[in-house]
């Protein structure tokens, strides 16, 4: 299991890096890191049964919130800006990330299919799916119901 912090450097530099190779990629709002770090611990618990991060996942109005990455990044929209910059620390995580084959091939993945999709579009399908519907607001996701429901839709490689 990763720091929370560890897993939103991976998306901060991959972003980067495609902000890089590519002018019309836009920088990766805070917003639309919640929903990724959803669909990661989704794909993690439904694959390997276990969580990528310890942080549990609340049901806010706009979509599922990790509040220790809400409370750091509050006020900011893109989180790989002069008040972000990548750091070698940054990328220090990237690489140990990228270098756990499990882990790697579920941030890879879950970044290809989501990575580029609106915060408001990622959020519109998740308010469609059930473990959103069935949890309260402000409610803590459960992990059995995030594990239940995607199990059918994220599979592993292995």
């Amino acid at each position: 299991m990763y720091d929370v912090f560890k897993v939103v450097n991976w998306l901060r530099v991959r972003n980067n890096a495609d902000m890089r190779q590519n002018p019309i990629i836009e920088e990766l709002p805070q917003m639309r890191v919640m929903k990724l770090l959803y669909y990661i611990q989704a794909a993690s618990l439904s694959t390997s049964g276990k969580r990528m991060f310890d942080n549990d996942i609340v049901a806010w109005k706009y979509g599922p919130v990790i509040e220790a990455v809400y409370m750091k990044y509050s006020g900011c929209r893109g989180l790989v800006n002069s008040d972000h910059p990548i750091t070698d620390q940054d990328l220090e995580d990237y690489k140990e990330l990228q270098a756990d084959e499990q882990a790697s091939s579920i941030l890879n993945s879950i970044y290809d299919v989501y990575g580029y999709s609106s915060a408001y579009d990622l959020m519109r399908q998740i308010h469609k799916e059930k473990p959103w519907q069935q949890t309260p607001h402000n409610g803590v996701i459960a992990d059995k119901r995030i594990k239940d429901f995607y199990s059918g839709v994220f599979v592993s490689d292995a």
